[in-house]
């Protein structure tokens, strides 16, 4: 009897000493997994636009987007455009073959979505809504978002897409392009060198 209870016992131990290292071996396991993924090379941490006008514009400026904990902050300032808001959006491809900016594609759009705002449950991952410029035509524009992506592993990412600023509003419903007009600054969206901590 006393022999049985003992054996239990010892069974009982064993088979919770292994439940206990295989939790332990697994957590180390997906711990490194993720330490392993956030230092891949797939993940970028900054990217960066130069815009130039298109044929007959004089629009320019720079885009930024950095990866936050939310998302992906955008930064974006603009020059020579009218005063007013221009639809401000990630286009498919990143071909400047083009003098009008047509090259660049239709909007970033691989979830097959209707066109919207940049806050609607449902959109172009490239649509950005509008920047706005003011009396002396120059734009700002910031947000973070959560839809874009700078993983090259995620197809929301934008690295080697086309921007464009566009020469009247996005009204957010109009399918597919939101009725902005043409097309008077483009760029493409590449990799962008993270600014090093200054020497104490």
């Amino acid at each position: 009897m006393h022999t049985t209870k003992r054996m239990t016992a010892i069974a009982l131990f064993a088979g919770l000493t292994i439940i206990g290292v295989s939790l332990f071996v697994a957590s180390h396991v997906q711990a490194a997994e993720k330490s392993d993924a956030d230092m891949s090379p797939m993940k970028i941490q900054k990217a960066v636009c130069v815009l130039t006008p298109t044929l007959g514009n004089v629009v320019g400026g720079t885009v930024t987007f950095t990866q936050e904990k939310d998302g992906v902050k955008i930064v974006a300032d603009v020059k020579g455009l009218s005063p007013g808001k221009h639809g401000f959006h990630v286009h498919e491809f990143g071909d400047l073959t083009s003098l009008d900016g047509k090259s660049l594609g239709g909007h970033f759009n691989p979830d097959n979505a209707p066109h919207a705002g940049p806050d609607a449950d449902q959109r172009h991952v490239g649509d950005l809504g509008n920047i706005e410029a003011d009396t002396s035509g120059h734009g700002h524009y910031e947000r973070v978002d959560k839809v874009i992506s700078l993983d090259m592993c995620d197809p929301h990412c934008i690295i080697g897409r086309g921007m464009v600023v566009h020469a009247g509003e996005d009204d957010l419903s109009t399918q597919p392009t939101g009725n902005a007009g043409a097309r008077v600054a483009v760029g493409i969206i590449g990799v962008a060198q993270m600014a090093k901590p200054s020497p104490k």
